[in-house]
């Protein structure tokens, strides 16, 4: 695979489109961005200009000017994949549409380059599975803005190569995004099954008449989401009882299954087992210590930021 290819090809010039060559040329590649719909790849340009200065009045391109230069309208597809190592598609989200492109993509790209779809819905398996190169293909989901959230979520189908997952992985890395890999296919990824149990307990609780929505936003904003901001779920339990993990789920796993209708036995025995090896670590009550201080500082400071931001 060609991780030392600087040049990607954008295939769909809309928001999520433009944001990937913001990050992509920030990050130092040559951006070929292609739009079916005549005109619009020379106007996403003038856009992704635009919002490269933004970045970099915050500090988050060293040089805007030099990283707008590096994009560039292409005259067809073709021309946009002419020696490219990435293709980050970003077509409208309907199975058709993806079988459609993919094959035109497999067909025209060269051989090694990796073939990555921005859908937020649809399996690499719906419209990957008769092509040639089918090994190197997978989905590449991204947050949106991809440009400010830099998480993306990186799912092969079970044909993709774990070359070409590394090979991706190691890509976003580079361009200062945080792909995450999804270990086998799931409907809605990570994220958004995440996000649809949270969204769909909110409007639970509104609808019941426990909270208002003002205030269950912030339960969010001024709650759980600062810690959430640099640390994830794991890390804040870990954190939140003196004995780690552990210590968290003997405390809290009876009611936290009560609360979620989840089976208690996730919190215990061979699952809690099988969640620490993969965790990787056991630290000692010191060293636990030791974090919930860094946690502090890290809230400290971000509650001094939040202070010196303009209201919305």
């Amino acid at each position: 695979m060609a991780t030392n290819n600087k040049r990607v090809a954008i295939v769909g010039s809309g928001l999520i489109g433009r944001a990937w060559a913001s990050v992509f040329a920030g990050g130092g590649y040559e951006v070929a961005l292609f739009d079916s719909v005549p005109g619009a790849a020379e106007t996403a340009r003038g856009l992704v200009a635009e919002g490269l200065s933004e970045l970099a009045e915050h500090g988050l391109v060293s040089d805007a000017k030099a990283a707008a230069q590096r994009v560039r309208a292409a005259r067809d597809l073709a021309d946009a994949l002419a020696g490219v190592g990435h293709v980050q598609e970003n077509t409208p989200e309907t199975v058709e549409t993806k079988r459609a492109i993919f094959a035109e993509l497999d067909r025209l790209a060269a051989p090694a380059a990796i073939l990555a779809s921005s859908t937020s819905t649809i399996v690499a398996s719906l419209f990957t599975e008769p092509l040639r190169g089918r090994h190197r293909c997978l989905v590449a989901h991204p947050v949106n803005p991809p440009h400010l959230v830099p998480v993306v979520e990186l799912v092969g189908a079970p044909w993709t190569a774990a070359e070409t997952i590394a090979a991706a992985k190691a890509t976003y890395e580079a361009v200062g995004q945080v792909p995450i890999v999804v270990k086998k296919e799931i409907d809605g990824f990570i994220l958004n099954r995440l996000q649809a149990v949270l969204l769909s307990e909110a409007f639970r609780l509104v609808e019941d008449g426990y909270v208002t929505p003002q205030d269950l936003d912030k339960t969010i904003k001024d709650g759980l989401g600062l810690r959430w901001s640099f640390m994830g779920p794991f890390e804040t339990i870990e954190l939140n009882a003196p004995g780690g993990t552990p210590d968290y789920c003997a405390r809290y796993g009876t009611s936290l299954s009560r609360l979620s209708g989840a089976d208690p036995a996730i919190y215990q025995g061979g699952p809690l087992a099988r969640l620490l090896a993969l965790w990787g670590e056991t630290p000692s009550a010191a060293q636990i210590a030791s974090r919930m201080h860094w946690r502090d500082r890290r809230l400290a400071a971000l509650k001094t930021h939040k202070r010196t931001q303009p209201a919305q």
